[in-house]
């Protein structure tokens, strides 16, 4: 196993190298400069759109434009704003922050981008639906010569949604919050159990379909929004007094590194936090990999510019505020200080901390939420790619791999999973970014025409 170990986490080191970061974040620039800075420009008017203010009851599609955001934040506000803004914290300290706030920025408009190609270039399945995503755009607005990166994507989105990651981490919250303080030992076979139970649940849920989900994920993704922020308010409240300076900090720490703890890299220990923040970011937004697109892809609408700016939102829900109100938690309560602490079990301390008691629970309840509406989202990413490759009337098969595989996430360590989503993640980035970026020219021209009418 230790062998194993070894070997994902030198791919994933490999794969995060300067090459991806090149097209991950350089693409994202690019965009963001093509664009013309759209995410500040069109902001509230993608709120506007989100509210349902200019719906239009004939557009074609499956969901309305809330719940595609809501499918798709379900999957990105998820174990990755919990867990992995704490597994930033203890390698990189506060500074991997400010990376993470820039992946953020840059990701919007990478996510514009991507989601409304995933309209502009809907394609057909075996049995006729309209379906939308990376590998629909890269067959259908670059042509069948470019199939191969459309096949390079859902391979290798096959693995990178399974919900490994989110099932270790809420594992390791039930054993640390509830299971152990309960005197019950923890082993093999209790995470075994646990990964029955999470079979069950979401069996009950996936089993049904995009419909389904996107009713689950529009009721659960305002809502655990909310509680969560409420739970880091309070936390920031109680220790307001040194608030301000660790603000301070992610911004000067970023720039000098002085908390970082983990490999050196090209760049030496500055360029190893900077890969470490864009990493964690686009693990926790997934803007670039090429996931949410699937799921504003089905969005009902007519107007691929509308739905891209929806999609746009989401890293600034995830990244910019999800993710911040975790990192500022750990921070002030001064946990991230804790040597040998990682993941979920940081972030608890955290709430534990300053709410003594009850603190802990309250993050279990919204662990719990996050992660289900995650394992219900990403089952539908999964179906998308085994339904292109294989075919329509295969796709149910892929669900059965999905539930399976939440036993192997019950069961395996925290290193070994989060290396191997972001070996995956990185293999669907390449295909996602090539294709948007050759893309983007019909998109700047469909935007035009729509600033166009909006102004008439």
């Amino acid at each position: 196993m230790s062998d194993i170990e070894s070997f994902v986490s030198n791919l994933a080191s490999f794969l995060w190298g300067i090459p991806l970061l090149i097209v991950l974040i350089g693409g994202g620039l690019f965009l963001l400069i093509y664009s013309r800075l759209i995410q500040f420009k069109f902001f509230f008017h993608a709120i506007d759109i989100l509210r349902g203010k200019f719906d239009d009851k004939d557009d074609i599609g499956q969901i309305s434009h809330f719940s595609a955001l809501s499918t798709a934040l379900s999957a990105t506000v998820g174990m990755g704003n919990i867990a992995g803004v704490a597994v930033a914290i203890s390698i990189g300290g506060p500074g991997s922050i400010f990376w993470m706030w820039i992946s953020g920025i840059i990701g919007m408009s990478t996510k514009f981008f991507t989601s409304t190609l995933s309209i502009m270039y809907r394609g057909k399945d075996s049995n006729g639906d309209l379906q939308g995503g990376p590998m629909y755009f890269i067959t259908e607005g670059l042509g069948s010569k470019w199939k191969p990166l459309a096949v390079m994507f859902s391979l290798s989105g096959l693995i990178g949604v399974l919900p490994l990651f989110n099932v270790n981490q809420l594992t390791q919250a039930i054993n640390d919050i509830l299971l152990i303080p309960s005197g019950f030992t923890v082993s093999l076979n209790s995470n075994i159990l646990i990964g029955f139970v999470l079979i069950i649940v979401t069996s009950l849920v996936i089993l049904g379909g995009l419909k389904r989900i996107s009713s689950v994920a529009t009721k659960l993704v305002p809502f655990m929004v909310g509680i969560y922020m409420i739970c880091v308010i309070a936390i920031l409240i109680i220790n307001y007094d040194v608030l301000p300076m660790y603000i301070k900090m992610i911004f000067t720490d970023a720039f000098v590194a002085e908390n970082y703890n983990g490999e050196q890299v090209y760049g030496g220990v500055l360029g190893a936090l900077i890969i470490l923040g864009i990493r964690r970011g686009a693990f926790s937004n997934e803007a670039g990999i090429g996931t949410a697109p699937m799921a504003h892809g089905a969005a009902k609408t007519n107007s691929p510019i509308k739905e891209g700016l929806v999609a746009m939102l989401g890293p600034a829900i995830d990244t910019l505020l999800v993710c911040t109100l975790t990192a500022l938690a750990i921070l002030v309560t001064g946990v991230w200080k804790n040597e040998g602490v990682s993941g979920v079990t940081l972030t608890a301390l955290a709430f534990e901390h300053s709410m003594p008691n009850i603190g802990k629970y309250l993050l279990l309840f919204c662990i719990v939420v996050f992660s289900m509406s995650s394992l219900f989202t990403y089952s539908y990413y999964g179906t998308k790619c085994m339904s292109f490759l294989f075919g329509a009337n295969n796709k149910k098969y892929y669900n059965y791999i999905y539930i399976l595989s939440i036993i192997i996430g019950a069961t395996t360590s925290l290193s070994l999973m989060i290396n191997l989503i972001d070996s995956f993640f990185a293999l669907m980035a390449i295909p996602t970014m090539l294709a948007t970026l050759l893309l983007s020219p019909k998109v700047i021209v469909a935007l035009k025409k729509y600033n166009s009418s909006k102004k008439q």
